[in-house]
C-alpha cells in the first residue's frame, strides 16, 4: 500500500496496523496522521512500546498512559482507583497511537483494551470505541520475556486483535535502501531465506577499512561496549572539556521517566573534535535525528558547541527541549543541547535512525531482530563496515515471518477494500489540508491563481519527469530555493515530495 492511501484509510477512523520493512516511511505516515487529526479537533493520545520511541513523536509509554505499569493483570476495582487525570485523558482520548507495536506483548495490548473499556464504561467495543492506530514492524525487536514476569508474544496473539481486527496498511515501497544488493540481503532475512551469497556480501564487509578520514558511527549490542568506546575516544582529544548540565521542569518521578527515553544525556561532555551525534530533528532541517559531526569550535559568548556535519553544514548548536506528554497533559520537560557522543551507539536506540555510514559490530548479537534493525540503518553495503557477525545476527523469528505472511494476504485485501479512497488520496496530494477553504476565506481558485503568479505549477499532480528532474537536482546539491525555481513550485511542496522519496529524516 502506498504511503498515501494508508493516510486516507487512518483518517476514515478505521483502527489500523500500519506496518512495513525498515525504511517505509511509517514514522512519516504516523506524523502526517497525527497532525491532520489535530487539525480536525480530535484527541490524539501518543504513545509508543519504549520511552525512546515515544519521544520521537511526542508522546508516553502506553503502560504510563493506560496506567498499567510493570502489572502482568489489572487488579480488581482498578477502575475506581485510577487516578482523575489519569481517567480524563482516557475518557478524551478520540485516537490511540501504540507505535514499535513489536516490543509490546499480547497480553499487555489485552490488558489495555480493558483498561480503556472500564474507565469509558464501554464494555462491549475494543478500547471502549477509541480508534486504535498501532504501528512497528514484527522483524524488528520483539517482545523480551523476563524470568520474573509474565510471558508472551506478539500482539496478533491477543484476545482484542481478534475482535479489533484492525485494517492492515503494509508500506512496501522503500525511502532509505539506494542499492539493490542491500535490500536483497534484508528482504531475505525478513523471509528466513539467507543463502550463501547473502552471507558472502556481508563477510566480505568484514575488517574493509573505511576511507582515510571517514568519520563514521559503530553500532554495538551492548551498552557496556558503547560507553568504554565514548570516554575513551573523548579522553584521547587533547584540549580543555566543557560540561552542559540539562534543564528540568516536572515532577522527579516523570523527569525520571522522560531522561530514559532522551538520547542526549544529562550531563554533556565535550572538546573540541569530539565525534557527535544529532538526537533530535532541527526545525530548519540543518540537521536530523542520527546526523553525525564534529565539534569544531565553541561560541566565545555563550560557549554552544559549533558542530561541522556531514552534511556539510556548520551549526552552532542551541538548547533544544523534549517532553512528556500525557494526552493533552505536560508532565515533564527536558532542556539540552540536542548531541551525544557518536564514536558508538547501542542498536536499540539506533531504530528509527538512518545514517550514512557506520561500523557495526554483531559479534554478540543476543536477540533475533538485531542484526536486522543493525543492517537496516544505512543505505547502501558499500558505506557498511563490519567488524564482525554471529549467527544470531541473521536469525529473525519464524513467528514473525508467519504474521507477515497473514499480515501480506490481508494488506492485499484491504488495499482493494479501501481503493475508492485512492482519489482521495491524489487530491490530498495537490491540495493540503492546511490550504483548504475556510469558511469566511477568498476563493481558493483565486488563493491559487496569485500563488501561481509566483509558482508556475503550485497545487498541480507531481508527474514522472517532475520527480526525474527533482531527484537529478537534489543529488546535484541543488538547495531548496534553486529547486523551488527550477520545479516552479513552493518550497513547502518541494520538502514534502522529498521527504516521499528519501524519508523523514531528510535533510536540506
Amino acid at each position: 500500500m502506498k504511503q498515501e492511501l494508508a493516510l486516507e484509510v487512518m483518517l476514515s477512523g478505521e483502527s489500523v496496523l500500519l506496518t512495513g520493512p525498515a525504511g517505509s516511511g511509517k514514522t512519516y505516515v504516523l506524523n502526517q496522521f497525527i497532525r491532520l487529526s489535530k487539525h480536525d479537533g480530535k484527541h490524539v493520545s501518543v504513545t509508543a512500546t519504549t520511552g525512546l520511541a515515544a519521544t520521537h513523536l511526542g508522546g508516553t509509554t502506553i503502560h504510563s498512559w493506560a496506567g498499567i505499569g510493570v502489572m502482568d493483570s489489572l487488579p480488581n476495582g482498578f477502575a475506581d482507583h485510577v487516578a482523575k487525570g489519569r481517567r480524563e485523558i482516557i475518557e478524551k482520548t478520540d485516537v490511540l497511537i501504540i507505535d514499535e507495536i513489536s516490543m509490546l506483548h499480547d497480553y499487555r495490548l489485552d490488558m489495555v483494551d480493558e483498561a480503556c473499556r472500564l474507565v469509558r464504561k464501554k464494555p462491549d467495543v475494543p478500547f471502549g470505541g477509541i480508534q486504535v492506530i498501532m504501528s512497528g514492524d514484527f522483524f524488528q525487536l520483539p517482545p523480551i520475556n523476563r524470568d520474573d514476569s509474565r510471558t508472551g508474544g506478539f500482539v496478533v496473539h491477543s484476545q482484542v486483535w481478534q475482535e479489533l481486527d484492525p485494517t492492515i496498511c503494509y508500506l512496501q515501497e522503500q525511502h532509505r535502501q539506494d542499492d539493490e544488493e542491500l535490500l536483497g540481503i534484508l528482504n531475505a532475512l525478513r523471509d528466513g531465506d539467507v543463502r550463501r551469497h547473502h552471507a558472502e556480501k556481508l563477510l566480505a564487509r568484514v575488517d574493509v577499512s573505511p576511507p582515510k578520514g571517514a568519520i563514521l558511527t559503530e553500532l554495538h549490542t551492548v551498552n557496556m561496549d558503547v560507553d568504554r568506546m565514548n570516554e575513551g575516544r573523548l579522553d584521547e582529544l587533547d584540549g580543555d572539556e566543557l560540561f552542559y548540565t540539562q534543564i528540568t521542569t516536572g515532577s522527579a518521578n516523570y523527569v525520571e521517566n522522560l531522561q530514559r527515553s532522551v538520547l542526549a544525556p544529562a550531563t554533556l561532555r565535550l572538546k573540541k573534535g569530539a565525534l557527535v551525534m544529532a538526537v533530535k530533528n532541527a526545525t530548519d532541517r540543518k540537521y536530523a535525528n542520527g546526523s553525525i559531526g564534529t565539534v569544531i569550535d565553541f561560541e566565545p559568548a555563550t560557549e554552544y558547541p559549533v558542530v561541522q556535519f556531514q552534511n556539510g553544514r556548520t551549526v552552532s548548536m542551541q538548547p533544544d527541549s523534549w517532553e512528556l506528554r500525557d494526552g493533552d497533559k505536560k508532565r515533564a520537560s527536558i532542556s539540552q543541547i540536542p548531541l551525544r557522543l557518536a564514536w558508538a551507539i547501542t542498536v536499540h536506540k539506533s531504530q528509527g535512525m538512518t545514517l550514512d555510514a557506520a561500523r557495526i559490530d554483531l559479534r554478540k548479537a543476543f536477540v533475533e531482530g538485531m542484526g536486522y534493525v543493525a543492517l537496516s540503518r544505512v543505505k547502501n553495503l558499500e558505506n557498511l563496515y563490519l567488524t564482525g557477525i554471529n549467527r544470531m545476527a541473521l536469525a529473525v523469528s519464524e513467528d514473525a515471518q508467519s504474521i507477515d505472511g497473514m499480515l501480506r494476504s490481508r494488506a492485499s485485501n484491504d488495499s482493494k477494500r479501501f481503493a475508492h479512497l485512492s482519489e482521495k488520496a491524489e487530491k490530498r496530494k495537490t491540495e493540503p489540508q492546511s490550504a483548504k477553504k475556510m469558511p469566511g476565506s477568498n476563493g481558493w481558485s483565486e488563493k491559487i491563481a496569485k500563488m501561481r503568479e509566483t509558482h508556475p505549477k503550485a497545487y498541480m499532480p507531481w508527474e514522472d519527469a517532475d520527480d526525474e528532474l527533482l531527484k537529478q537536482e537534489f543529488n546535484n546539491g541543488v538547495d531548496l530555493k534553486g529547486l523551488s525555481d527550477k520545479l516552479g513550485r513552493h518550497e513547502g511542496s518541494i520538502k514534502m515530495r522529498l521527504q516521499k522519496h528519501y524519508g523523514e529524516d531528510m535533510v536540506l
